[in-house]
């Protein structure tokens, strides 16, 4: 059995992908764990709130997969679309290092295949 990760695709207002600096200095997408009980886009709404401090409204799913977080290390990951409900005047939380703010073409290279992947296919690149 493997830890699950619900993670979302989010822009700004301006079209720019919103990324998270996680403690491995890689960039990713914001979510987190899911909880007892909770549904995947229950747990993606929750996670953006903590992680950011704004309220998104889960769209469709864009893909899952098994990643390998550290060697021998292994997540379930499934992707989401979101949407900004309200402005966007993030904050960050102590989970991570920083926000990052990227144009769809210009991802950082320490971005993991698989967030590149689904923002490819909620972008439609």
């Amino acid at each position: 059995m493997f830890p699950a990760s619900i993670k979302g695709v989010l822009q700004t207002p301006e079209g720019l992908i919103v990324l998270m600096l996680n403690e491995r200095d890689e960039w990713e997408l914001p979510g987190g764990r899911i909880e007892l009980g909770e549904t995947a886009p229950e747990c993606l709404a929750r996670e953006i709130a903590e992680e950011l401090d704004v309220q998104v409204s889960v769209g469709e799913p864009l893909d899952s997969y098994l990643f390998e977080v550290i060697p021998g290390k292994h997540v379930f990951i499934s992707t989401y679309r979101c949407q900004l409900l309200g402005g966007f005047v993030p904050t960050i939380s102590h989970e991570h290092k920083e926000i990052g703010l990227f144009k769809p073409t210009k991802l950082p290279e320490n971005l993991p295949k698989g967030y590149r992947d689904s923002i490819g296919k909620a972008l439609g690149l």
